[in-house]
C-alpha cells in the first residue's frame, strides 16, 4: 500500500504536511493546539484549520478530529464532496486508526475493552443537552509494546512503572482512548481529566514532558477518488527524546508492524 512521505514545510509557523493531493490533505498536528475555534478557547489565537487554510491557500473540509492536547495525523478535504464521503467512510469505521501511548503501571497483555460510554458533555456547550443518555458502545484494541521501571519514588512506591502501548480505537466516542485506559486502571501520562496527577507532575519534573502522551500515529483508508489505499503516518520526532530516555524503540517500522497485529482483529 502506498505510504505517506514527509513533505518538508520550512516555516516553524506551518503546520508539517504528510500527504497531499488535490482531493484531501493530512497534517501532523501539534500538541496542544485546537483543530478549530472553539468559544469555550476564546484566547487562542492558532488553530490547525484556519493556519493550514492560509497556508494553502484554499478552504479546507475537517473530516474528522482530533482532541486538543493529542497529537498526530488529521485528515482535510480541499471540497465538501470529498469531505461527505470521507466522513462517510470514518461514520462506517471503514478507517484502521494507530495511535501510541504511555500509560501507568504494567499493562501484561493485549485485548480488545469493549466498554459502552456515556456521552460527555461540557458545562457550557452542552449546558441545556440532556444528560439520561444511554451509553454508547464503544470499542478499543491494545497491545503494550515495551515497558520501564524508573528509580524514581511515587506515592508509596519506591519506584515507577509505565507501559508503551499501541491502541486502536473501532468506534469514535469523546475521548475514548482516555477513558478506555482509565477504566483498565493504566491512564495515560499527561492526561489531566482522567490521569494520574503524581505519574503526570513525575513525567514533568523529571523528564521534562508536559503534554498528554497519546498520539495518532498512523491513519489508513481508501483514497474517495482513485480507491488506492492510503497509509498515512505521524512521525515520531516531537517523542523521540523521550523514547531514547526509556529505552524504546524509534524505528517505525515496529509500530507498523504492531500496528497490523491489531487490525488483523478488526477485519
Amino acid at each position: 500500500m502506498p505510504v505517506s512521505r514527509l513533505i518538508e514545510t520550512p516555516d516553524t509557523n506551518e503546520l508539517t504536511i504528510l500527504y497531499q493531493d488535490e482531493w484531501l490533505v493530512a497534517v501532523d498536528k501539534p500538541a496542544g493546539m485546537l483543530v478549530h475555534r472553539s468559544f469555550l478557547d476564546k484566547h487562542e489565537t492558532r488553530f490547525v484549520m484556519q493556519t493550514l487554510r492560509d497556508q494553502l491557500g484554499q478552504h479546507v473540509f475537517p473530516v474528522h478530529r482530533l482532541d486538543r492536547p493529542t497529537s498526530g495525523v488529521l485528515l482535510f478535504a480541499l471540497s465538501s464532496e470529498v469531505a461527505r464521503l470521507l466522513s462517510e467512510q470514518n461514520a462506517n469505521q471503514h478507517w484502521y486508526k494507530g495511535y501510541l501511548a504511555v500509560v501507568r503501571g504494567y499493562l501484561q497483555q493485549g485485548g480488545t475493552l469493549d466498554y459502552p460510554l456515556k456521552e460527555q458533555q461540557d458545562k457550557i456547550a452542552d449546558k441545556f443537552s440532556s444528560n439520561d443518555k444511554a451509553a454508547q458502545s464503544a470499542v478499543t484494541d491494545y497491545l503494550p509494546l515495551a515497558q520501564v521501571e524508573l528509580p524514581i519514588p511515587v506515592g508509596r512506591y519506591p519506584a515507577a512503572r509505565y507501559s508503551l502501548v499501541a491502541l486502536s480505537p473501532r468506534t469514535g466516542r469523546k475521548h475514548q482512548l482516555r477513558r478506555h485506559l482509565a477504566h483498565l486502571r493504566h491512564p495515560i501520562v499527561g492526561d489531566t481529566s482522567h490521569g494520574d496527577g503524581k505519574h503526570n507532575r513525575l513525567f514533568r519534573e523529571h523528564l521534562n514532558c508536559a503534554q498528554l502522551l497519546l498520539m495518532a500515529k498512523q491513519l489508513i483508508l481508501t483514497h474517495p477518488m482513485n480507491g488506492q489505499t492510503l497509509c498515512i503516518e505521524a512521525s515520531l520526532a516531537s517523542w523521540q527524546p523521550l523514547l531514547q530516555q526509556l529505552g524504546w524503540p524509534q524505528q517505525t517500522s515496529f509500530y507498523q508492524q504492531a500496528f497490523e497485529q491489531l487490525y488483523k482483529e478488526q477485519r
